[in-house]
């Protein structure tokens, strides 16, 4: 039985899976969306949140607890000064994950992992810009 056992093995062991996560968490921060498998996506979804909250605490303290787990001093940097204040007023569901069908060699279910809100005005713009495209 597997009570309380969260987290998928991915076919993995632990240190592999950390490592992977990592890398993930990173380069999310740093491109604003990552392709991956179906599975990876959904688990990356709980580091990623994970780390935005305490993006969202503007400490010292919070920033060095995510600088042990993102890889790079400008991932940190960048996730406290531009994508962590976006989602100031939101209370989680920082991810969005988008299926985009079926990978061509093995037949995997891809998926991208992106920022919500994205499209969005920023909180220097207004509603009115965002809204003066031309509907269709």
């Amino acid at each position: 039985m597997r009570h309380q056992k969260t987290g998928r093995q991915l076919s993995r062991n632990s240190s592999h899976r950390r490592a992977m996560f990592r890398n993930m968490v990173t380069s999310l921060i740093e491109r604003g969306r990552v392709t991956t498998t179906d599975a990876k996506a959904k688990e990356l979804r709980r580091f990623a949140d994970r780390i935005i909250s305490l993006g969202k605490q503007q400490t010292i303290a919070a920033r060095r607890r995510a600088r042990r787990f993102v890889q790079t001093d400008g991932a940190v940097s960048r996730l406290f000064d531009e994508v962590a204040p976006r989602f100031s007023s939101r209370p989680g569901g920082y991810t969005r994950i988008v299926k985009i069908g079926s990978r061509r060699g093995d037949n995997a279910p891809p998926s991208i992992v992106e920022w919500t809100g994205l499209g969005q005005p920023q909180q220097g713009q207004t509603a009115d810009k965002a809204a003066e495209k031309p509907a269709d």
